[in-house]
C-alpha cells in the first residue's frame, strides 16, 4: 500500500458517515466520552486545517484558543468538512508530507511520518465513533487497519501521556483489527449508545 494514499483511504468511509448525519442526531452520545456527535464533528472541523498544515510543513492556527470557544457545525458544515477531508487527503498524498519533521500547530516537532500515521488513526477512530453513535456501519481495508494497529500499538503510551488516548481496554489478541485499534486507544469496541 502506498504510504501517501493512506489518509485518503481513511477519509473516504468517514466522509460517507458525515453525509448521513441527520440534524436530530447531533446531540447523540459517542464512545468518545467528552464528545456528543456535534462536539466530535466540531473537533474534526477545528483541527483539520492544522493537520493539512502539518502535511505542508506550515503552521495553521486553529480558529480559536479552544474547541469549546467556537461552534463550527453551522451552515453547510457537511460541505465544509467534506472539503476539508479532500484537502487533507490531497496534502498527505504528496510524498514530501511524510518526510522530515513537522508539527501540528504547536512548537514541538515530530517525525512527519508519525504525524501522518496519527492523522490516519484519527480519521479511522473518530469515524468509528460516529458510526457507532449513529448506528451507521463503516469499514476500512484490512491492510490499512493492520498498519494503523501496528503504529497505534507502538505509540499508545506516548499518546496516553499526551492525553490523546484513554487507558487501554483489554481486547482479545485474535479480535478484529478495528477492535484492537479501539482497545489500544482506550475505547470499548462493544460500546453501544443508550437508546
Amino acid at each position: 500500500m502506498s504510504e501517501n494514499e493512506r489518509v485518503a483511504r481513511a477519509a473516504v468511509p468517514l466522509s460517507k458517515i458525515i453525509r448521513a448525519v441527520a440534524p436530530g442526531q447531533l446531540a447523540a452520545s459517542t464512545p468518545c466520552a467528552e464528545f456528543d456527535v456535534r462536539a466530535l464533528l466540531n473537533h474534526l472541523l477545528f483541527w483539520g486545517p492544522s493537520l493539512v498544515g502539518a502535511a505542508r510543513k506550515v503552521t495553521v492556527a486553529p480558529p480559536a484558543a479552544a474547541e469549546s470557544e467556537v461552534d463550527l457545525v453551522t451552515g453547510d458544515w457537511v460541505a465544509a468538512l467534506d472539503t476539508q477531508l479532500d484537502e487533507l487527503a490531497a496534502a498527505w498524498r504528496d510524498p514530501a508530507a511524510w518526510a522530515g519533521l513537522t508539527h501540528m500547530g504547536g512548537p514541538t516537532e515530530l517525525p512527519a511520518a508519525m504525524i501522518g500515521g496519527m492523522v490516519v488513526g484519527e480519521l479511522i477512530v473518530h469515524g468509528w465513533d460516529l458510526s457507532r453513535a449513529l448506528g451507521s456501519p463503516v469499514s476500512w481495508d484490512d491492510d490499512l487497519l493492520a498498519d494503523v494497529y501496528a503504529e497505534t500499538a507502538a505509540t499508545a503510551e506516548q499518546g496516553r501521556q499526551m492525553g490523546i488516548y484513554g487507558p487501554e481496554v483489554p481486547v482479545d489478541p485474535g479480535a478484529a483489527l478495528i477492535d484492537r485499534i479501539l482497545g489500544v486507544t482506550g475505547r470499548d469496541p462493544a460500546w453501544q449508545p443508550v437508546r
